[in-house]
């Protein structure tokens, strides 16, 4: 991808989801496909000039530039939008003039509550985030789902035409109503996180700007005195804890290094100091969320001096804690590692035999791979050769494969390929 592009893509995560929610707040939810219209075309202007003409010295101003200009457009189309015009005209200006205002911020916000309103089902909900406030693509989305793309974009074009036929409101609503559609808010940007902090597929591990997004709208939902609510704070620990093993997680050439062989020093105390102080307020009230428990996961890894001297027991508990809240067999895995970090490696082959013909793992890279290095520990490096090529046989993104290959090579120096 040239520069050019690489660009353009940036900027269409960092502003199509503001430009998008300021418009449909301008147009009104029925004319959600104008909004999306409107800011695409903008983007495909700039992939079509900046090669030629070179990228703007203000790349964000000239593209909010453009939306605007193709919103005035769309505008003297419709005359049913003509008292729009003095809108639109005002708010792109203070836009272009300062991109972080708490009128666009409210704007963001109104738009998730928009696309989580309890009427849509959730996985209209879901999509219709990532794709107008995060700026997913359609085959972002689809792989994220594990879905066809064709079924992602017909579930787009059915949640926009309910968000019509129902006339829902851009508003960030209020009482018992605004907790409920909290959920799938919060649901949503676990799902974002998630896929910036290991992508599905292709030669990149990290993508970093999906995670910061997810991580700036957390902030933005904690911010608001009506959604800073205990859950919403276990959330954001979670996501910064997350990410603050970003540094040291890939090297310059893009190989991966897990938790164990990881350069402790690289890690953003930082983003941990800020990880564990959310998590301190996320334990104000009564509520007990999965997103607590995962927050307290990480904070047993963010403050443990090396990876021996984890607390692995409190960790498998937390895990069974989870497990009883969220039975999955993902859950059940990754706790499966813990106890072999806390009590062997046949302890955890033995809770990976209760799961290991759950049809929801097949195909799972990890599963196998894990079973390759607890095999490697206990010495049968011929079993551990035959699930490291099955886990080769798995789908996984190119830095998960150098290393399951490296491992197959070289199993005496296996590590448990999770980051439990």
């Amino acid at each position: 991808m040239n520069e050019s592009a690489l660009a353009v893509e940036h900027l269409f995560r960092h502003q199509s989801g503001r430009m998008i929610a300021t418009l449909t707040r301008i147009f009104g939810p029925r004319r959600l496909d104008l909004a999306e219209e409107v800011v695409q075309d903008a983007l495909l202007k700039a992939l079509e000039l900046w090669p030629f003409q070179g990228i703007p010295e203000n790349p964000s101003a000239w593209l909010i530039q453009v939306a605007k200009n193709r919103a005035l457009d769309a505008i003297r189309r419709e005359a049913s939008l003509a008292e729009k015009l003095p809108e639109v005209a005002r708010a792109f200006s203070e836009t272009t003039s300062s991109l972080t205002q708490d009128e666009l911020a409210d704007d963001q916000l109104a738009m998730m509550f928009l696309c989580c309103h309890p009427s849509l089902a959730p996985e209209l909900q879901v999509a219709l985030t990532l794709k107008t406030v995060a700026g997913f693509s359609v085959r972002e989305i689809a792989r994220a789902f594990l879905a066809q793309e064709t079924a992602i974009a017909q579930r787009l074009v059915r949640g926009k035409r309910q968000i019509r036929e129902l006339h829902i409101e851009f508003e960030i609503p209020s009482g018992r109503e605004l907790l409920t559609r909290l959920d799938s808010v919060l649901a949503v940007l676990y799902l974002l996180f998630n896929e910036g902090y290991a992508a599905h597929e292709g030669e990149s591990l990290l993508r970093a700007d999906l995670a910061e997004e997810a991580i700036r709208l957390a902030r933005l939902v904690a911010r608001e005195r009506t959604t800073d609510v205990p859950k919403t704070r276990a959330l954001l620990a979670l996501l910064l804890l997350q990410a603050s093993r970003f540094p040291a997680r890939v090297n310059a050439e893009g190989d991966l290094f897990l938790l164990r062989d990881q350069d402790r020093t690289l890690w953003d105390r930082g983003l941990i100091a800020e990880g564990l102080m959310q998590l301190d307020r996320s334990a104000q009230g009564d509520e007990l969320t999965r997103y607590h428990l995962e927050a307290g996961i990480a904070a047993h890894h963010a403050i443990a001096a090396s990876y021996d001297d984890t607390n692995w027991a409190e960790i498998t508990d937390l895990y069974d804690q989870l497990f009883k809240m969220t039975p999955s067999p993902v859950i059940a895995l990754n706790r499966a590692i813990a106890l072999s970090r806390w009590k062997g490696p046949e302890a955890g082959l033995s809770a990976i035999a209760e799961i290991e013909n759950h049809p929801a793992l097949a195909g799972y890279h990890l599963l196998p791979a894990t079973l390759g290095e607890l095999w490697s520990e206990l010495g049968d490096r011929e079993k551990a050769a035959a699930y490291y090529q099955a886990a080769l046989e798995c789908p996984a993104n190119e830095p998960e494969r150098r290393l399951i290959q490296e491992r197959l090579a070289n199993s005496r120096k296996a590590a448990p390929l999770s980051n439990v």
